[in-house]
C-alpha cells in the first residue's frame, strides 16, 4: 500500500502580492484550484488515503475546499509546515501518517498531464529499489535537480539546480519512496540553502544503490506553476486541451468516478451546484456517455 503526501507549504513570494492573502495552491489554473491537479495525480495512481501540508494560517482553506474527502470517497489529512524548510521535511512531518506504508509525495504547485507520470508506484518494494523518480527533459535544466543517468537507465548523478548541468533530465516534484524515508529525512543535514533538501535524500538512496529513475514519455506534460507566467501558461495549456479534447485535466470528480470509488448518483449530486460554472454540465456529460 502507498500513501500520498502534498506538500502545499512554502511562502509563494515570486507570487506576492497575490500570495500574500492566498496560498498559492488555492489559486485557479483555468478553471480549478492548482491543489486539484496534484491530488488528481495520486488519484489516478490509486493513492485514496492523503496528507495535505500547508502553512499554519492557509489551512482552514484547504479544509473548506477539500474538507475530509468523504464526498469523493477518499481520505485527507492535514499538518502544518511552520517554517519552508524544505521538501524532504515532508517526511518528518507527515511520519505519523505514512506510518508503516510506502509513500508518494508530490508537490502542490506541479501539474503532470499524460500517461508517462503514472507507472506502478505501488509495485515499489517488488525490486531492489526503494525510491523512484522521474527524469523529464527540460531546456534550461540549471533551474532544477538535475539526474544524470546512463544508457541502461542507471543513475550517474543527481545535483541541486547546478550551474553546469550533467544533463537536460530534471527531477519534477514527484517522489516514489519506501518506508525508510522517514528516518533518513531525520538524519540529514541542513543545507547551505538552510534547507532538508529531497536532493539528498535520493543521494542517500543513490549511495545504498536502491535509486531507480524512469524517463517520462515525450507526450506527457509537466508545469511547474511557481511563477506568474508559469502559472498563465500552465492556465492556456489546461484551456487549449480541455477545449480541443473535451477531457478535463484535473478533475477529481472524474478521476474517483472512474475508478469506482463513486457511482454514478453521487456524480450526479457533485455535479448540481457546479451546473452555473458548466463545470458541472461536464460531469453531467459523462453519464451520458
Amino acid at each position: 500500500m502507498m500513501r500520498g503526501i502534498v506538500l502545499a507549504g512554502g511562502t509563494g513570494s515570486r507570487l506576492w502580492p497575490v500570495t500574500r492573502a492566498i496560498s498559492k495552491q488555492l489559486m485557479p489554473v483555468y478553471d480549478k484550484p492548482m491543489i486539484y491537479y496534484p491530488l488528481s495525480t495520486l488519484i489516478k495512481m490509486g493513492i485514496t488515503e492523503i496528507l495535505i501540508i500547508t502553512r499554519p494560517e492557509e489551512q482552514e482553506q484547504f479544509k473548506n475546499l477539500l474538507g475530509s474527502g468523504a464526498a469523493w470517497n477518499i481520505k485527507l489529512e492535514y499538518a502544518v509546515q511552520p517554517e519552508p524548510n524544505g521538501i524532504a521535511q515532508a517526511f518528518i512531518i507527515g511520519e505519523r501518517f505514512i506510518g508503516e506504508e510506502n509513500v508518494a509525495l508530490i508537490l502542490g504547485d506541479n501539474i503532470f498531464h499524460g500517461g508517462g507520470f503514472y507507472p506502478s508506484p505501488l509495485t515499489l518494494l517488488s525490486s531492489r529499489f526503494g525510491a523512484e523518480i522521474l527524469a523529464y527533459q527540460v531546456s534550461d535544466p540549471e533551474r532544477y535537480g538535475v539526474v544524470d543517468f546512463d544508457a541502461h537507465g542507471d543513475v550517474l548523478s543527481i545535483e541541486e539546480k547546478p550551474a553546469v548541468p550533467r544533463s537536460r533530465y530534471a527531477v519534477p516534484g514527484l517522489y516514489f519512496y519506501d518506508n525508510d524515508v522517514v528516518n533518513i529525512a531525520r538524519h540529514i543535514h541542513v543545507s547551505a540553502r538552510g534547507e532538508l533538501e529531497i536532493s539528498t535524500v535520493n543521494q542517500i538512496y543513490l549511495d545504498m544503490g536502491k535509486l531507480r529513475v524512469s524517463k517520462v514519455d515525450r507526450g506527457s506534460v509537466w508545469l511547474d506553476t511557481g511563477t506568474f507566467e508559469a502559472t498563465t501558461q500552465a492556465s492556456e495549456y489546461v484551456r487549449v486541451i480541455e477545449h480541443r479534447t473535451g477531457v478535463k485535466v484535473g478533475c477529481i470528480e472524474e478521476d474517483v468516478w472512474r475508478r469506482g470509488l463513486i457511482g454514478d448518483q453521487r456524480l450526479r449530486e457533485l455535479a448540481e451546484p457546479l451546473i452555473p460554472s458548466g463545470y458541472g454540465g461536464y460531469l453531467l456529460g459523462l453519464l451520458s456517455k
